[in-house]
């Protein structure tokens, strides 16, 4: 924790700036242990402030009194924030342009531009930090991961005909709470038939159909920490086209992970994947990014696309789930974790032929 909090004393230093107002959720619970819900942090060498309002104050108190200030607050946040300034003589303050609201941040500006408070975006330090799990935080993406591997195949024994799609994903949401997440990490996606050419389809009151691909994208909030894994059933015979199309996203898959190592640039993991299924014919029905990283949110650095100019590092966590989408007809997407380590990686949602 305490290294953490250095990190960002020495970019505030470099910056010139006297605190860093924090407002993105899993910022905030990195750095505190606490899931945030409606809170702030203000952190500067002189003090941390946690700022929440009187329904989290208690916990608050109860679990990080001796490493945060907290403060009850009661007025509008930018008042609140002119305040802290004034007492630390702060007359200039990093914020985070990417989680903050264009009306907050006019009104923060017009409240503290008062007392001559200039705000400096900061971006990507606890980010970059982030990225890199701890041993602590990897146990719970562990737990996570095995409930979701759980719950895919407990969705397997539901996909029947006549089931409707709600019906799916109501039963997997009882099924991961009974394992000991605390929710489902997003809306459980269960896509029938055509709806599973819609990458992101919202669940609906559809019947599944005899001979139809169901994707199911399921992913869990254990402790705060998050899983995303994605497979595809069928309610009964397939095609011999759906059948070749699932083994190309499955060997797409495959070539992307055996590139996995430290060290490798990021973007030739999407493309060992892409190039595989550019090569097939359908490359112009793979329209996502290979994957993303994952831990306190969803969806969070890395980025794992052809645009990202980073390299792997060892303990980075993200996903891996090519697809095809063949619109109005169905689509296959396999997704996995992994966790990159010394020699290449561990697939963390265990065998690629479950």
């Amino acid at each position: 924790m305490n290294n953490r909090l250095r990190i960002i004393y020495q970019k505030l230093k470099k910056i010139k700036a006297g605190a860093f107002f924090i407002t993105s959720a899993g910022n905030i619970s990195y750095l505190t242990g606490l899931l945030s819900r409606d809170s702030f942090l203000v952190i500067s060498e002189k003090t941390n402030y946690y700022l929440t309002d009187f329904r989290y104050t208690e916990e608050a108190k109860s679990l990080l009194k001796n490493r945060f200030r907290i403060m009850e607050v009661s007025k509008p946040i930018p008042e609140v924030l002119g305040q802290i300034c004034r007492k630390m003589r702060c007359k200039k303050l990093g914020y985070e342009e990417k989680s903050i609201s264009a009306a907050t941040f006019a009104k923060l500006k017009e409240t503290l531009g008062a007392d001559r408070i200039e705000l400096v975006p900061v971006e990507g330090v606890i980010e970059t930090l982030r990225m890199i799990k701890r041993a602590d935080e990897l146990e719970k993406i562990r737990r996570a991961t095995a409930i979701t591997v759980e719950a895919l195949k407990f969705a397997k024994t539901l996909i029947k005909t006549g089931i409707k799609e709600i019906e799916v994903a109501a039963e997997i949401e009882r099924f991961i709470r009974y394992k000991g997440a605390r929710t489902s990490a997003f809306e459980i996606i269960v896509a029938s038939g055509p709806n599973s050419s819609r990458p992101h389809h919202i669940t609906s009151q559809r019947r599944i159909k005899p001979g139809e691909t169901v994707l199911v994208d399921v992913g869990v909030d254990y402790n705060g920490y998050k899983s995303d894994l994605t497979r595809v059933f069928f309610s009964g015979r397939i095609s011999s086209i759906t059948r070749r199309i699932y083994g190309i996203v499955r060997e797409a898959q495959n070539k992307a992970i055996k590139a996995i190592k430290p060290g490798v640039l990021i973007h030739k993991i999407d493309a060992a994947a892409r190039q595989y299924i550019t090569r097939k014919g359908y490359g112009g029905f793979f329209g996502h990014a290979l994957g993303h990283g994952i831990g306190l949110e969803v969806h969070e650095a890395p980025q794992i696309s052809s645009k990202e100019t980073n390299t792997l590092k060892e303990n980075m966590v993200f996903t891996v789930e090519p697809a095809i989408y063949l619109a109005g007809r169905f689509g296959i997407r396999v997704e996995d974790m992994v966790l990159v380590n010394r020699k290449g990686c561990e697939v963390l949602s265990g065998s690629l032929n479950q």
